[in-house]
């Protein structure tokens, strides 16, 4: 036996269901693993049917196909000669598991449960899977550690490394070198790091190697999935995986001293002293990992790890997400309205940030993205070199003009269309707005009017959903038919463009066009989209973005002012961006209530604004979200991206109907408004 052990870890682009291909991913990542030496492969969470299933985890269809899989990779020759460690579900005595299969040359090892289940934020695995309980007598599903010639290996999968009990440190006591987490951890901003910090920290404290692995991609459903596998070693990460990129498979391969872990812990692990654990049942595997011929195999050294700024993910996660979708999607492109504001020219960056990728990919020598560009695009010699034309064929861009549009966001959105390469359309609604005030006036004998020409605050509001409806309707008919239109196959994909800022207080109108197929920025806040604009003027040099920064959030659904917009997003909300992005964080995050909110920010904003106002910003906030919670029933399908997001699907559940008078938790307000100064505020919440 010799003392170095190659060990892969991947990423894969698996996809719900989709056994062929994921059947397919997984035996390329071990024919990788192998090339590169590797004598263990590990694989991302559920990778055989896709940790995305969701229900159909419940059908007996997905067990059996899950185990049909196994079985053509048990028979590969592929698998010969290397520990394969997959993911898939496992029922036992009509319990659903949710487990790793761990086997060699054709035979099963282990079948290891999980044991802690992710169960927060866009997480249900309670709903489908049962945590592992079981005394160890079964044969081969049990909790237990792989014992070979030379090193022993548990495994933890995905959540319990989150755990404040995670098995790795009792398995760590117990003597086992080689840690192993299989993975589906989605993307949010900012939050790369915690997962390197974790098992970094992982074999800092005890010594050890630790192989991570994650999926990547969009497996059918709001969630992307990021990749950054890796490998580490007391505490030290010698190998990464990326990101974001279009690869459907990625290995991380790295080479490591099991001597460096037995020196290092003999330092830090002392041998004399009792630590109270169960030790685990031992697995005898007659395999070695090593080689005796090692000596001159060079190790994997210390990297240090470059994030992300959250412009860059911006750019980046919901552009793969995009690619995934459209090329699964079996549409051909996509269409946005283009309004000449932030959100709809987020919308438009990242479609072409989407375009340079698929570019550099193809560039680059992928096979599979180039594949699917020629089928996008019905062109089979087709190659795309160029971003801006690779979005006029894929990216049909539309500004809807009224009467009450101003020349001003007319011109931003010609710029950036020609800017990005678009197929950019110019469309006047106004024939169809009069159209369906024309059929309201006949049936009901009075015509409505704006607040500025004497109407009311309810014709005002009815006069201007009547035009961010029309533009729903006309763009999914355009969709549906443009690309008809110039003799050309297939249909266009919608996409929205409201932030997650607009979603929480319901500062849209249910059913305009918003209302899309999907939405890259849905889960992302105003102010990181300002910032990520501006980066895309940089990074891209979209010098159109400039004015489009410069110039005040507007819906332009009432009369212009002499030529000029008269109305914008913040007067009509009431509050600034910055201050609903706080208030949205209190919300879901530090999961406040009306009176919990007002009770923190009267400390955080006690510079700018006195209890009384805090107070009103408060109640204002919680009428207006309780008020317009019904339409996030019915909200586009949206990147998730931000930890505070109000999507009702999974990530937000809250009633839809409420008693927006909030009469109780607005009296604790009033009552401690009447106390005096902020300094008076000093309530401990039990």
């Amino acid at each position: 036996m010799g003392r170095k052990v190659t060990l892969a870890t991947c990423s894969l682009n698996q996809w719900a269901l989709d056994f062929d291909g994921n059947l397919r991913r997984i035996l390329n990542s071990i024919e990788i693993a192998k090339a590169n030496g590797a004598k263990y492969r590990l694989g991302p969470e559920l990778e055989i049917c896709g940790y995305g299933c969701a229900d159909h985890f419940y059908e007996s269809d997905t067990l059996l196909h899950c185990f049909q899989v196994l079985k053509e990779l048990l028979e590969s020759p592929l698998t010969q000669d290397i520990i394969c460690d997959v993911g898939m579900p496992v029922m036992h005595h009509n319990v659903r598991y949710n487990c790793r299969v761990l086997f060699l040359n054709k035979k099963i090892l282990l079948i290891r449960p999980k044991m802690l289940l992710a169960n927060h934020g866009n997480n249900r695995e309670f709903r489908w899977f049962s945590p592992w309980s079981q005394p160890s007598c079964i044969q081969l599903m049990k909790y237990a550690v792989l014992s070979t010639k030379d090193t022993c290996i548990g495994s933890e999968i995905c959540a319990e490394l989150w755990n404040p009990r995670s098995p790795h440190v009792d398995m760590g006591l117990d003597g086992v070198e080689i840690f192993t987490n299989s993975s589906a951890s989605y993307h949010e901003l900012r939050k790369a790091d915690h997962r390197v910090n974790l098992v970094k920290s992982a074999t800092t404290k005890s010594g050890g190697i630790y192989l991570f692995a994650n999926q990547k991609g969009c497996d059918g459903d709001r969630l992307y999935y990021d990749g950054c596998s890796m490998i580490a070693i007391n505490g030290d990460i010698v190998a990464q995986g990326v990101q974001f990129s279009l690869d459907d498979v990625e290995v991380v391969t790295a080479t490591l001293d099991l001597e460096d872990v037995r020196s290092y812990r003999g330092e830090r692990c002392h041998p004399h002293m009792e630590y109270e654990h169960k030790p685990y049942h031992r697995i005898k595997v007659d395999f070695s990992l090593s080689d005796c011929k090692d000596i001159f195999l060079p190790t994997h050294q210390p990297v240090d790890w470059v994030f992300h700024s959250p412009e860059e993910e911006i750019s980046l996660g919901p552009a793969c997400w995009l690619w995934d979708y459209l090329r699964r999607s079996g549409q051909a492109g996509f269409l946005l309205p283009l309004s000449g504001g932030v959100d709809s020219s987020s919308s438009a960056c990242i479609v072409y940030s989407m375009c340079v990728l698929v570019c550099q990919a193809v560039k680059d020598g992928n096979v599979q993205v180039l594949e699917d560009v020629r089928r996008l695009v019905s062109d089979s010699s087709y190659r795309p070199e160029d971003p801006r034309e690779l979005c006029g064929r894929l990216f049909t861009t539309c500004y809807m003009a009224s009467e009450n549009s101003s020349e001003d966001t007319r011109n931003r959105a010609k710029e950036l269309a020609a800017q990005i390469g678009s197929n950019h359309l110019n469309i006047n609604i106004d024939m169809a707005v009069k159209g369906i005030l024309g059929i309201f006036s006949v049936v009901m004998g009075k015509l409505p009017n704006f607040r500025v020409n004497g109407g009311s605050n309810r014709e005002n509001l009815a006069l201007q959903n009547v035009q961010a409806r029309v533009r729903m309707i006309l763009a999914y008919l355009f969709a549906q038919l443009c690309l008809w239109a110039q003799g050309k196959p297939g249909g266009l994909l919608v996409l929205g463009s409201a932030n997650v800022d607009e979603s929480l207080t319901g500062y849209f109108t249910k059913y305009d066009c918003s209302s899309a197929d999907i939405n890259p920025i849905g889960g992302v806040s105003k102010m990181d989209l300002k910032r990520f604009l501006q980066y895309c003027t940089d990074h891209f040099q979209l010098t159109a973005l400039k004015s489009i920064l410069a110039a005040p959030p507007t819906a332009e659904l009432e009369p212009l002012t002499e030529g000029q917009v008269s109305q914008t997003d913040e007067a009509d909300m009431g509050m600034t961006y910055s201050e609903l992005s706080v208030i949205g964080k209190l919300r879901k995050i530090s999961k406040c209530g009306p009176y919990s909110m007002f009770c923190k920010l009267i400390h955080s904003w006690r510079e700018t604004c006195s209890p009384t106002q805090v107070a009103a910003k408060v109640k204002h906030f919680f009428r207006m979200y309780s008020v317009n919670r019904h339409k996030m029933t019915t909200v586009t399908p949206s990147y998730h991206a931000e930890s505070y997001g109000p999507d009702d699907n999974r990530f937000d559940l809250r009633p839809f109907l409420y008693n927006t008078r909030w009469s109780w938790q607005f009296g604790c307000i009033d009552q401690e408004v009447g106390h005096g100064s902020a300094d008076a505020f000093c309530i401990s919440i039990i």
